[in-house]
């Protein structure tokens, strides 16, 4: 009996995941279809002055599936390091260290801060808050955490990532996108790194010494060796769903056809209406315009000295400071690169063609030095070059309602023949890498050897997959 041909769009950390268990496990004949030049999607890397960069800060974190994470491990074997965690948040003027440090938040928050948190643990302690009818973003995190830890962080920092008012902004983006959502899941957080109480992996995370990118060319490598077909710079234009689902993408200027008997998209949901043949309900291209994704710009600054600081990443929640943060990839991989040079990150969010999107290099460079002059940590080495990146579908956007458009569009997708959305961009969720390699896992594990897939098992990972919460 012939194999299942399964052609997975996108080969981001779900797409070759899903491709390697695929091929390991004798399940299918796997194309996948990429259209960058090298697979890892957001989560990918590249070459910046002899270094590997990432697509912004990413980590593996220890949250991470124990099967999954012994799949990396034999993969990348000494390749993944596990490293401290050791960055710095920009509060009122002062740097703390994050994740937060029982010492920094004793001596170094500012006194109205500290006073303030304080204060709403007191009211809480005395007037629980409780739930009000219609739930936000806002409601959530303030009942759980209180005004002062929303007025001077998460409020202005969700301004910043998102470009709206918090208020404006689904609860689903507090419970999703917030893991210390209340003062005691972030006590418990803190104590959770101190000698004595810290628990496995806490204050460190997993990294490759090759860039973060190096997982996904890991993966696609074991699933090329096994027989997978992985074609990069590979653009996707159209899907004819059918007895035989026929996918049509454009390489090198040349249209190509290859056919499946099941189409697995880890595109945005948004774009899989687009491309879909025959015609998309029309409901389903209306809900599909009212779901939106903040886009970033990555400014990536050459700079002419060993090392800028010691610190991997610094948050700037301050609405007067454009960048939401700025990472130094060569202290995530433990001094890996050039001696004589280093490169750093700052992720600028925006929207696709907004004023931002469209600056020069030149003008984002100099923004981005500039926010680092007024934190009070100015570049004094020269900087020999300026690089940027853009992602159109960098965060997806939780505004009020959007559960409904979703909705309307994910249902329209389940129920086509033999099609599986899954990943970062075809649920519309905020995750990790750790994440989108469970669902990719998920769905293989619904495919049985026969070519025969689980819808009931499959909605049951949906459940699970519902559950997930960003790891900062």
């Amino acid at each position: 009996m012939a194999r299942s041909r399964i052609v997975i769009l996108g080969a981001g950390p779900a797409g070759v995941g899903a491709a390697w268990q695929l091929a390991k496990q004798g399940k299918a004949d796997v194309t996948v279809l990429e259209q960058r030049d090298d697979v890892g999607g957001n989560a990918g890397s590249f070459e910046v002055a002899g270094m590997q960069v990432d697509y912004g800060s990413h980590r593996l974190h220890p949250a991470c599936e124990p099967r999954i994470l012994d799949d990396l491990r034999e993969l990348l074997g000494d390749d993944l390091m596990s490293r401290p965690r050791h960055g710095r948040i920009r509060l009122q003027g002062r740097w703390i260290h994050f994740p937060l440090k029982p010492q920094d938040l004793a001596l170094r928050l500012p006194l109205s801060f500290s006073g303030g948190v304080a204060l709403d643990m007191t009211r809480k302690l005395v007037r629980p808050a409780r739930e009000n009818g219609h739930e936000t973003f806002t409601s959530v995190l303030e009942r759980g955490l209180g005004s002062t830890i929303c007025r001077d962080f998460y409020f202005p920092y969700a301004v910043k990532i998102w470009g709206m008012p918090p208020e404006e902004l689904s609860a689903t983006q507090a419970h999703r996108r917030v893991s210390a959502g209340s003062l005691g899941k972030m006590a418990k957080k803190i104590i959770s790194i101190v000698p004595g109480f810290k628990t496995p992996g806490a204050g460190r995370f997993f990294y490759p010494r090759e860039g973060f990118g190096q997982i996904s060319r890991a993966i696609a490598n074991a699933a090329t060796d096994l027989g997978a077909d992985i074609r990069t710079g590979s653009t996707v234009n159209k899907i004819e769903f059918g007895v035989v689902h026929r996918v049509s993408y454009e390489r090198s200027g040349e249209t190509y056809t290859v056919e499946a008997d099941r189409v697995w998209s880890t595109l945005p949901i948004t774009v899989l209406a687009k491309i879909a043949s025959p015609d998309v309900p029309q409901r389903v291209i209306n809900a599909s315009k009212q779901i939106s994704y903040r886009a970033m710009v990555l400014i990536y600054l050459v700079v002419d000295q060993p090392q800028w600081t010691e610190f991997d990443a610094h948050y700037f929640p301050e609405t007067e400071i454009k960048l939401t943060r700025l990472s130094e990839p060569k202290n995530y991989s433990g001094g890996n690169g050039p001696k004589e040079r280093t490169v750093l990150c700052g992720e600028l969010p925006c929207m696709v063609n907004d004023d931002t999107w469209n600056a020069s290099d030149e003008e984002l460079g100099e923004l981005c030095r500039e926010s680092l002059e007024k934190c009070g940590v100015p570049i004094k080495a020269s900087i020999s070059a300026v690089v940027t990146k853009r992602l159109a579908f960098a965060y997806p956007i939780y505004r009020e309602g959007y559960e409904d458009h979703f909705n309307i569009q994910d249902e329209w997708a389940s129920g086509l023949d033999r099609v599986l959305t899954f990943g970062r961009q075809g649920l519309f969720a905020h995750d990790n890498t750790h994440h989108a390699l469970a669902m990719a896992y998920g769905a293989v594990d619904c495919l049985d050897d026969a070519g025969n897939f689980s819808a009931d098992k499959w909605s049951a990972y949906r459940k699970e997959f519902g559950k997930h919460v960003v790891e900062d």
